[in-house]
C-alpha cells in the first residue's frame, strides 16, 4: 500500500514485504490443497468413501480460500485514495468473511450427504494402498498446517494463522478417517456416514467462528494490552513526558493503524519545547510499532504548593469510587476558577453518568467557588 506522505514510507516498506510473503505462502497452499484433494478424491471414489471424498472437498475449499486470499491481498494493496484516504487494508477483514461463508456452506452441503450416508449405507473398499495415501495426506497437512501458521504469525495474519490451524486439524480429521477405514476391514464396522457427519460438524462450526472473527475485526476489537502498555511505555520515555493517557487506535488493516495519545507535561514548558517533543514520539511509535500517532497535551500544575494539596484531595474522591479506574488530566485554572479532569471509568459500571455525577457533587464541595469540568474516559486500551 503506498501512501504519498513521508511519515508512512516505514510502514510502506514493510506492508510491501507482508504482502509478498502471504502471496508466496498462499500458492504454496494452492499447489498442496489441489494435490491432496486429487489423491483423496481418487482414493474416496474407488473406496466408495463419502468421508475421503469430503475430505477431499475440504482440500479444495482450502485451495479456493488461498486464491481469494491472494486476490484479497492484491485489493487490500491498493493505494489510497480520495475516497478512501486510510487505504483498503480493511478488505482483508471481508476476503476473511467470504473464506469463512464459503467454510460454512462446504459444511452444510457435507452434513447433508453425510445423512443420506447414514440413512442408506454403502460399503466401502478400502485397499493397504488407499490407506497408505491417506497416510501420506495426514502428514503433508501437518508439514503445510506448521509452516501457513508459523508465516502467518511472522507478518501477523489472521488468515494465514487460521488456515495454518484449519490445515493441521484436517490432518487430525484425516487421521479419524484413517482409523474408521482400518476399523472398517478389521471388523466390518460401517462408520464411514457418521464419521462424514462428524467432520461436516467440525467444519460447519469451524466456519461459523471464521465468520464472527472478521465482524469482529471491522466492528473494532479492543486492542492488545500488552501492546498498548509497550506503546504508553515507550511515550513515557521520552523526556519531559509526565504520563501518557487517553491513547486510542483505529485500525485499517492488520499491518495499519493510526491513534492519539495524550501526554502530561509541566505547565512551563514552551510550544516549541511540546512541538519537538510531539515529534520525537511520533517518529519512535511510528519507526517501532508501525502506528502514527496524533499527541495531544495535559498540562500539570508545577508552581503552586496548595494546588498540589487541592490535587491530592481530588484525586483521593476519586479514587474512593468504585468503577473509576484513573484520574488524569486534572488541571487547576487559578485565574479562571475551573478544574478540569478525566476519570476512567471500568465498562462494568453501567451508569457511568450517575457514578461522574457523584464525584462533580464531592469536588464541587471542596471548591465550591470553581466551575468542575469533568470528562468521562472508557478503559478501552488499559
Amino acid at each position: 500500500m503506498f501512501f504519498v506522505y513521508d511519515k508512512f514510507v516505514i510502514l510502506h516498506l514493510v506492508m510491501v514485504e507482508r504482502q509478498s510473503k502471504i502471496i508466496r505462502t498462499s500458492v504454496v497452499g494452492i499447489l498442496a490443497n489441489v494435490a491432496l484433494a486429487a489423491f483423496k478424491a481418487g482414493v474416496g471414489l474407488l473406496a466408495n468413501s463419502i468421508a475421503v471424498v469430503l475430505d477431499a472437498v475440504n482440500n479444495l475449499s482450502d485451495a479456493l480460500s488461498s486464491v481469494i486470499t491472494i486476490v484479497g491481498m492484491k485489493l487490500a494493496s491498493k493505494p489510497a485514495d480520495k475516497e478512501h484516504p486510510f487505504g483498503h487494508g480493511r478488505i482483508e477483514y471481508f476476503t476473511a468473511l467470504i473464506i469463512a461463508l464459503i467454510v460454512l456452506a462446504a459444511g452444510v452441503t457435507s452434513l447433508i450427504e453425510s445423512v443420506k450416508k447414514i440413512l442408506n449405507p454403502e460399503p466401502s473398499d478400502f485397499t493397504v494402498v488407499s490407506l497408505i495415501i491417506i497416510g501420506v495426506a495426514i502428514f503433508v497437512k501437518l508439514v503445510l498446517g506448521r509452516y501457513v501458521k508459523r508465516a502467518g504469525e511472522e507478518v501477523n495474519s489472521d488468515a494465514l494463522i487460521a488456515s495454518g490451524e484449519d490445515a493441521r486439524f484436517d490432518a487430525v480429521i484425516s487421521l479419524t478417517t484413517l482409523i474408521s477405514a482400518g476399523v472398517m476391514m478389521l471388523f466390518g464396522l460401517q462408520l464411514d456416514g457418521w464419521l462424514g457427519a462428524a467432520i461436516a460438524l467440525v467444519i460447519i462450526k469451524a466456519g461459523v467462528e471464521m465468520v464472527l472473527s472478521p465482524i469482529s475485526e471491522l466492528l473494532g476489537n479492543r486492542n492488545d494490552s500488552q501492546f498498548t502498555h509497550d506503546i504508553k511505555h515507550e511515550v513515557e520515555s521520552v523526556p519531559g513526558v509526565l504520563g501518557a493517557y487517553d491513547l486510542v487506535l483505529h485500525n485499517y488493516g492488520p499491518e495499519f493503524s493510526i491513534g492519539s495519545v495524550h501526554i502530561e507535561v509541566e505547565d512551563t514548558m514552551t510550544a516549541a519545547e511540546i512541538y519537538k517533543m510531539s515529534k520525537d514520539i511520533q517518529r519512535r511509535i511510528t519507526s517501532k510499532y508501525g502506528v502514527f500517532l496524533t499527541v495531544g497535551i495535559y498540562a500539570r500544575n508545577t508552581q503552586d504548593k496548595d494546588i498540589a494539596r487541592i490535587e491530592q484531595q481530588i484525586r483521593s474522591i476519586t479514587s474512593s469510587k468504585e468503577g473509576v479506574l484513573q484520574t488524569h488530566g486534572l488541571y487547576i485554572d487559578r485565574d479562571e476558577h475551573i478544574v478540569n479532569f478525566d476519570i476512567i471509568v471500568d465498562f462494568a459500571i453501567k451508569d457511568p453518568i450517575t457514578l461522574r455525577n457523584e464525584v462533580l457533587q464531592e469536588v464541587q464541595a471542596l471548591l465550591p467557588d470553581y466551575r468542575i469540568s469533568i470528562n468521562i474516559d472508557r478503559d478501552i486500551t488499559d
